[in-house]
């Protein structure tokens, strides 16, 4: 597998390419978002992107939604931006994490290997895995998603899985904390705001492709559920 690293910043590249090599992928280095978007489109073993906002020719923002039109490959953001509100424009946007520079690159590297466990995590039995739930059809060996009438929904990996462990536990209320180390497999100190981001990212994903249809309740103070009467 390749991992596609996205920074101007060529000594912060270099860096991460040691580390990735030693983790047994293969790094491929560009310094803006235009020729990542290139070396996207004309590469079949990406199956990564760490990826810096701020860039020349077109920001990391950018990025992530031009990537998203076609492709759900994983994205972690790393940038010097360090406020609340860029991290939650990233996450919206469609990136699946987010790592504030300077960092440590053996957390980056954790937050890799957790963010391709959970793309190739599809479960292979010989009868699909399916769970029909509210005006939802969910495919777990395909990780596909689709509404009742036959519309397919286009979700990031996290975003499935966080729609599939509420899904397949109906009328349980999940915490943040509890979805965050289930899905994400890992724990953060920032793991309710990050949960938060991708449930509304999620949401709206169901509510446009089902007419408005609620189907992810918020519990407040508590977390959040998908109720079944």
């Amino acid at each position: 597998m390749q991992i596609l690293i996205v920074d101007d910043d060529k000594e912060i590249a270099q860096l991460l390419e040691i580390y990735i090599k030693n983790e047994g992928y293969e790094p491929i280095s560009v310094y803006n978002g235009q020729d990542a978007l290139t070396k996207l489109h004309t590469s079949n073993d990406i199956g990564l992107m760490i990826l810096d906002l701020m860039m020349p020719e077109m920001d990391g923002i950018e990025v992530v939604k031009q990537v998203r039109k076609d492709s759900q490959i994983p994205i972690l953001i790393l940038s010097a931006k360090t406020d609340d509100m860029d991290k939650i424009e990233g996450l919206i946007s469609g990136a699946d994490d987010y790592v504030t520079k300077p960092f440590n690159p053996l957390e980056v590297m954790a937050r890799v290997r957790s963010l391709i466990r959970r793309s190739k995590n599809k479960v292979t039995n010989s009868k699909p895995d399916i769970l029909e739930i509210g005006p939802l059809i969910i495919n777990k060996d395909s990780h596909e998603v689709k509404t009742i009438s036959g519309k397919v929904i286009q979700l990031t990996a996290l975003e499935f899985g966080v729609l599939y462990l509420l899904a397949s536990h109906p009328n349980r209320v999940f915490s943040a904390e509890d979805i965050f180390e289930r899905v994400w497999q890992q724990e953060s100190v920032v793991s309710a705001k990050t949960v938060m981001v991708h449930v509304s990212h999620l949401r709206d994903k169901i509510e446009e492709a089902t007419d408005g249809e609620k189907v992810i309740e918020t519990v407040w103070g508590v977390g959040y559920k998908i109720e079944v009467h």
